[in-house]
């Protein structure tokens, strides 16, 4: 049962950071979120931009607004092209990542509209793929690095939420996908750990701008469950939620 005054609060909260989420573009997130556990062992940006410092050819999928693709790439002789699906980021990128010469080609990245064996390396950071397809693009000797958002994230969120979007186990998915597709796994890892979001506006601004994680989200419909939330995860750091990461590497063989 909500506390008096509550419900009023977590509506007027969770209204403004939808609010706020009206205008997002790019791929960073306006969020104040504190870790309260050790960060994951691997640095998806380090683990990258050593990789395309000995690529020839780069392909970056679902670049997003290119904001971390312009750090790995920059300085480095690399040829690079970059996907990104939503009307929104594709010119954002293209604006973004001009200055490095990188070609934005807007389409799904399920469905590559590129060469086969055309890439020495294959990035996707946060972005749906299909094993199959990006291990056709990718020349013999190349490798593919992805990190993910885990399919166990937010599991708190799930709870208060039934109609959390649910996308399986694309973890071990991915794994069976590039195997079958003839590459060799040089890593796989998963972390856990536990990230404070500032308030019930936060949560609700994560979910605006990421629809596809429960359907049709709307404070005022939503009231109970966004109530039910601040009740069970709510403390003096925040709302807590676990995320869920894990990066895969593979290659294939020359």
């Amino acid at each position: 049962m909500s506390r008096p005054g509550q419900r009023q609060r977590v509506l007027a909260d969770a209204s403004s950071g939808v609010a706020r989420a009206a205008g997002f573009s790019g791929w960073v997130f306006d969020v104040h979120a504190t870790h309260l556990d050790p960060r994951q062992p691997w640095e998806y940006e380090a683990l990258a931009r050593e990789q395309a410092s000995r690529a020839a050819r780069v392909l970056d999928l679902g670049t997003g607004g290119g904001e971390r693709l312009s750090e790995i790439i920059k300085g480095l002789p690399c040829r690079t092209v970059a996907t990104e699906e939503w009307h929104v980021n594709a010119p954002v990128a293209a604006h973004r990542l001009a200055p490095f010469g990188v070609d934005v080609v807007r389409c799904s990245s399920l469905r590559l509209p590129l060469a086969a064996a055309s890439f020495d390396l294959v990035l996707d950071r946060h972005e749906a793929l299909e094993p199959a397809e990006a291990a056709r693009v990718l020349a013999p000797g190349g490798a593919v690095i992805t990190q993910q958002v885990g399919p166990d994230n937010w599991p708190e969120l799930r709870r208060v939420f039934p109609r959390m979007t649910d996308y399986g186990d694309h973890y071990n998915a991915y794994l069976r996908g590039f195997t079958a597709a003839g590459l060799i796994i040089d890593d796989a890892r998963r972390h856990e750990e536990r990230v404070a979001f500032g308030g019930i506006a936060d949560v609700a601004y994560m979910l605006a701008v990421a629809p596809w994680s429960v359907a049709d989200f709307e404070p005022e419909r939503d009231l109970d469950a966004l109530c039910a939330l601040e009740d069970a995860c709510g403390t003096p750091d925040g709302i807590v939620l676990t995320e869920m990461r894990y990066i895969i590497r593979a290659h294939r063989p020359s």
